[in-house]
């Protein structure tokens, strides 16, 4: 953990999710890591530059 910092989402959660929406949990898994790097990524410049402006 790292305060300021967005490391990583709950996959258990996050697949949870996905099983009571009705997604395919083997598709969901295939695709939320990729989907989680680029949202922690975003997330973090969001977050960086709020506090330099």
């Amino acid at each position: 953990m790292i305060p300021g910092a967005v490391l990583g989402w709950d996959m258990g959660a996050a697949l949870s999710l996905a099983r009571a929406l009705g997604v395919n949990t083997l598709i969901a898994a295939e695709l939320l890591p990729e989907i989680e790097a680029v949202m922690v990524r975003k997330l973090n410049e969001q977050m960086e530059g709020g506090r330099d402006g």
